[in-house]
Formats: structure tokens, sequence, C-alpha cells
């Protein structure tokens, strides 16, 4: 019954949470064909989602804006034009109409995935449940169960515009859910909670710089493991989406697991942990001879990184005041967001300099120095900031 009690009292964030995730899998299960219709190496590849992931930033101001102009709306629009923005990029045949479309998306992403969040934090607050990691967690089976989906239509020879326009449907059919009541309260003046998220800035910058790491590992194995499978491993296309669907569902996994684990384990020990499993797994996958050892290291490196961004969050959500949270929480869900901004050209310039083997140990040596140095200066400033009660 309190599992239930969960999914009803974050029934729409969870459903934003499902459809994002959703879009994003179909995206990326599909990127061999959609890289190969707009005719782009892997360097130009990486520099055309580079500057559709800076359009990500703007959900920093954006989704706070969002909320004070279209409120209890402005979750459900936003992810419909999630979907709309992968229709159009997925029926692009050059890389203007792509750009542009990404774009859409993109932005569309950052205002939900910001808003969802605050609608947990808030929702955690309101019952004194927790439900950062049980929402994530639903986020990756969301988008393990969309990439298997995938590449099942791939293999019945479905195109991209024919994916996305079914994404369309279903997201149009379920916004409905994610309305708020008309009795919400209206949300606080931009300039006052400005004023109160500088009180706890410097958590928010170090929750923000680990949540950015967390998102390198998964825009990594999410984006570029399709790839690595069917180019680097000769896998089919059903296998090469795998990737990012074991990756979805371990993470989907490690963050249930999580959910319980947090009630017995310091939350800052349990992330350094997390966070090494991920970077041996990325080096598995990096090195691997076969498609069974790339999916056991995809698996780990899911399992490790699935706990780590929304155990930082809820961190942050339980330490600023509640005028502060959704500003707070928009920083340094930006912040995570620059994962998209050079984890692209990162992974794509390494790629294509020195294999895309290079590119995943790249991500894990990142993900160690994270483990090491940055989560005790989080541990350190957390601290410094006595949490608030839910």
């Amino acid at each position: 019954m309190g599992f239930l009690l969960d999914l009803w009292i974050s029934r729409r964030p969870l459903t934003g949470f499902a459809l994002m995730a959703a879009a994003w899998a179909a995206f990326f299960a599909q990127m061999p064909v959609i890289k190969t219709a707009i005719d782009a190496s892997d360097g130009a590849y990486g520099a055309l989602l580079l500057v559709a992931s800076l359009a990500a930033v703007t959900a920093m101001w954006l989704a706070p804006f969002a909320d004070r102009v279209a409120g209890r709306w402005a979750l459900p629009c936003a992810s419909v034009l999630i979907a709309l923005g992968m229709l159009g990029a997925g029926a692009a045949t050059e890389w203007l109409l792509f750009t542009l479309m990404m774009v859409v998306a993109s932005i569309a992403a950052g205002v939900v995935d910001v808003l969802a969040n605050v609608r947990i934090a808030e929702a955690e607050e309101a019952s004194g449940r927790p439900l950062m990691n049980l929402n994530h967690a639903i986020y990756s089976f969301a988008y393990g169960a969309a990439a298997m989906a995938t590449g099942a239509f791939r293999e019945l020879h479905w195109t991209p515009v024919e994916i996305f326009a079914l994404l369309c449907g279903v997201t149009i059919a379920l916004a409905w859910i994610m309305v708020e009541p008309a009795s919400k309260p209206r949300p606080v003046p931009a300039a006052a909670a400005r004023a109160s998220v500088s009180v706890a800035r410097l958590l928010t910058v170090l929750g923000g710089f680990v949540v950015l790491v967390a998102f390198l590992v998964e825009a990594s194995a999410e984006g570029w493991s399709a790839l690595h499978l069917e180019r680097t491993l000769g896998g089919d296309p059903s296998e090469g989406a795998l990737g990012p669907a074991i990756l979805g569902l371990t993470m989907g996994v490690g963050r249930l697991a999580g959910h319980f684990m947090s009630h017995h384990m310091p939350e800052l020990r349990l992330m350094g942990i997390a966070a090494l499993l991920s970077a041996f797994g990325l080096c598995v996958a990096g090195v691997a001879p076969s498609l069974m050892i790339a999916y056991l290291g995809f698996g780990l490196a899911g399992l490790g990184v699935s706990v780590i961004a929304p155990l930082a969050l809820a961190l942050i959500g339980r330490t600023v005041a509640p005028e502060a949270r959704l500003d707070a929480i928009s920083r340094a869900s930006v912040m995570g967001y620059g994962a998209y901004f050079f984890g692209p050209p990162l992974m794509g310039f390494t790629s294509e300099a020195f294999g895309l083997r290079a590119g995943f140990i790249l991500v894990a040596c990142i993900m160690v120095v994270t483990a090491l140095v940055l989560l005790p200066a989080l541990g350190r400033s957390a601290a410094a900031h006595p949490v608030r009660d839910a």
C-alpha cells in the first residue's frame, strides 16, 4: 500500500518523467538512423547536439517563468512540446531543421525536468515520504521500456516519423494527468526566491556539479551505447537498442534499491559507492571485446549512476527554504544540463580521434574524481546547513 500511495502522491510529475523518458529513449535508440538521415559525421553530429543542448540552459529561467505564468498547465504543455520537437527532428533530412527541432525538444525537456523535480520535492514536504528516487526509477523503467519498444519497431521497419508520431499521440492522451489542481498556491515572486536561495548557494553549486557528472555518465551511455554496440562490436539494430534499454532498466532497479538503502546508509556514502561502481561499469563497456561484456558494463554503469542525481536534488530540496526550492533546483538542474553542453562534443571528438572506447573510459575517470573530491566537498557543505524537516 505504501508503494501505491507514493505513486499516487507523485502521479503528476511521475507522468511527466515517464513521457520525457520515452521521448529521449526513442531518440537515442534511433540515433544511427537519424544520424544517417542528416548525413553527419561523429564530430558534426556531436556539434549539432551541442547546439541543441545549449537550449536546455534556458530552463534555469524558463522553468520558473513557466511556473509563474502557465501555473498548473506548465508541465503538460512542456511535455507535449517535447514530443512535437522529437517528431520534427525525426522527420529532418538536413542539419538545420534537425537542430531547430532538437532545440525545441531540449528547451521543453529542461522545463519538464525542473518542474517535475520541484513537484516531487513539494510532495515530499507535504507527505513526509521520500519520493525522489522512486520517481526517477519510474523514469528509468520508462526509458528502458521505450528503448526496447523502439528497437522492436525498427526491426519492423518503422521510420522515425512513425515512431515519434505514436509518441505524440500517447503524450497528448496522458497530458491531462499532469494538470495541477486549481487550488494550487501561486509561486512566490522571483525576487523573493532569489534572495532566499542565496543562503545555500555553495550547497546548490556543489550539488549541481554532482548532478552534472551523473548526467554526463547517463548521456554518454544513453547517447552513444547503441552506436558503440552496432559499429564497434558489430551488433544489429535490435542489439544496439539493448544498450540504452539495459542502462534504463538497471537505473530503475538501482533507484528502487536506493529508495530503500537510503534509510540504512548515509546518503553521501551511498553516492560515493555508486559513483565508483558506475565508473567501473563504463570502463568494462569501453574495453568490452563482445556484446555481452558491453551489456554487463552498461548495466553496472546504470546501477551505479542511478541514485546520484536524485539524492543530490533531494538534498538540495530538503535544505533550502520552500520559497527558494524552485530556483535552487532549477539552478542545480541547469548545471546538470552542462553534461549535454559538453558531453556530445566530448564523446564525438574523442570518438573521432581515438575511438568510442576511449570516450567511455574518459567519462569513467571523471566519475572517479567526483567520488574522491566532489562528494566529500558536498558533504562538508551540507553539514554546514541544517536540513529542513519534511
